[in-house]
This record gives C-alpha cells, sequence and structure tokens, in this order.
C-alpha cells in the first residue's frame, strides 16, 4: 500500500508545484512546525514565514514561503501563499534585498506586535539560508 499523498501549492502567479507521491511535507505552521503524513487528520491551518519541506522517498526539497494558509484533506495537501521560492534556486541578492528591507520594515516604530513577530520569523528564516 502506498504511503504517498497529493501536494498542490498555488501562488497568485500560477499553480507552483503539483506532485502526487509526496511521503511527507512539513510545513511552518502559526503552532509550529507541523509534519504532514498520508492519512493525516482533516486539517485547516495559517503559514507564518519559513520553510516548506517537501519528501518524496529520500529526495527532499525545500521552498520559503512569506505566508498562506493549508489544508489537508482526502489525502490532498493544498498550500496557498503569496510569495514562494526554491532555496536551491533563488538569486542570492534578492535573498539579500529581501532581508534588509525586512530588517528596515521591523524597526519601524508605527508597526503592530503582530506586522513585527511574522517580521522577526522572516528575519530569522533568511539568515538561517546562509546568503553569503
Amino acid at each position: 500500500m502506498s504511503e504517498s499523498f497529493k501536494l498542490e501549492i498555488v501562488n497568485p502567479e500560477s499553480s507552483f508545484l503539483s506532485k502526487d507521491s509526496v511521503s511527507e511535507v512539513v510545513v511552518p505552521a502559526f503552532e509550529g512546525e507541523m509534519g504532514i503524513l498520508k492519512n493525516h487528520v482533516s486539517i485547516i491551518s495559517f503559514l507564518k514565514p519559513g520553510i516548506v519541506r517537501v519528501f518524496e522517498g529520500s529526495n527532499e526539497e525545500n521552498y520559503y514561503v512569506d505566508d498562506g494558509i493549508l489544508e489537508f484533506k482526502n489525502n490532498c495537501l493544498s498550500i496557498l501563499t503569496s510569495n514562494i521560492f526554491d532555496v536551491k534556486k533563488v538569486d542570492k541578492n534578492v535573498l539579500k534585498d529581501t532581508l534588509s528591507k525586512a530588517e528596515q520594515d521591523s524597526q519601524k516604530n508605527d508597526v503592530s506586535d503582530q506586522k513585527k513577530y511574522l517580521l522577526d520569523q522572516k528575519i530569522e528564516v533568511l539568515r538561517s539560508l546562509n546568503l553569503n
């Protein structure tokens, strides 16, 4: 019996990724990092800035997301996000610019606590990608 399920990731521009046979997906949910396996309980959750890790057997792919919503139902995981990129294929200069802007935005006096929390998460994740 197969232990795989379907994954669809959509952003405003297009259907970013569609796979029929993933074995596990780890997402940066607001509740904490969450692993999804076949037959996981149905769930809807919000994503915070972080890395979506997609496993197909021993192969792992990593994607950065700014935010989003996920739904898992009937062995299909759907992720809707405003911004996503493949960690291995992204231009380091774009990452550095994104990090710089997030750092500047987090220093503004009028930033709300929620926005500050999300910016701090984004900064931490982008720094962990080793931009040097």
